[in-house]
């Protein structure tokens, strides 16, 4: 914890009166976009098992969030203390076999329980269930996380082979708009549902969507930095290739790979 406090008046100097004039004019809303890159540069960490990296992820995303705290104290949002109280009195009532006198065996009761808390909490607030889901965060994960929501209350596929005839239906839909003048923009109202049916199959086989795609990107990423390397080992240039011959060193790093 010392260590923590030492940190807090790292960025409370930075923030002072002879700090950092940088950092003093900063905002909320202006430090939204360095939140969510270090929020991702924690989750490459952790996908890539790089600890060394993790360890340095998560202390700039420690500090962004007293860089948060310092903002909304100086502007009198909040104070630290409350942030603080605040989510050691949601984790306590949370936590009922831990804090108190219930009995959770396993961790699909210890969930049930945590959704309870949500819907009720929902329920005194008059919210829908699906709010509080940003918006700025990866499309395919806010759909993940709706379609993960509106589960809790029944809304939702028996089994992954009934999504799938979803995704076929879509795929059909779409099929039949390519046509020589095709309407734009039910083309783009039609793959949107195509993606969001396939992030129901990919859900409900319990397969991360966003972790699958981003396999995925790394594959052809790779792939195709190897026929740049095979065209450069040849002296020949990637621009004037014809496409048969980038199609066979694909192939070829495929085989490669295999």
């Amino acid at each position: 914890m010392d260590k923590i406090s030492e940190l807090w008046s790292i960025v409370k100097k930075l923030r002072g009166e002879k700090g950092c004039p940088w950092d003093k004019e900063q905002s909320h809303k202006t430090l939204l976009p360095y939140l969510v890159e270090e929020v991702y540069e924690v989750a490459q960490a952790i996908e890539e098992n790089d600890n060394q990296s993790l360890k340095e992820e998560l202390g700039d995303l420690l500090f962004i969030i007293l860089f948060y705290m310092d903002i909304a104290e100086k502007d009198g949002i909040f104070l630290p203390q409350d942030v603080i109280e605040t989510i050691a009195k949601k984790m306590i009532e949370r936590h009922p076999h831990v804090f108190a006198d219930k009995d959770f065996k396993t961790p699909d009761e210890v969930l049930t329980h945590w959704y309870n808390v949500k819907n009720k909490e929902n329920k005194e607030k008059n919210k829908s269930i699906l709010d509080n889901i940003p918006k700025n965060i990866s499309s395919l994960v806010r759909a993940k996380l709706i379609q993960e929501r509106a589960s809790r209350v029944g809304f939702d596929w028996q089994k992954p082979k009934e999504a799938f005839h979803k995704v076929k239906e879509e795929i059909q839909e779409i099929e039949e708009q390519l046509t020589d003048k095709p309407d734009v923009k039910k083309l783009t109202d039609e793959l949107g549902d195509l993606i969001f049916a396939v992030v129901n199959v990919s859900r409900l086989l319990q397969i991360d969507p966003e972790i699958s795609l981003r396999n995925t990107i790394d594959k052809f990423t790779e792939r195709f930095k190897y026929i740049e390397r095979s065209l450069r080992a040849a002296n020949k240039s990637i621009y004037d290739t014809p496409l048969d011959e980038m199609e066979r060193l694909w192939q070829e790093s495929k085989d490669c790979r295999d």
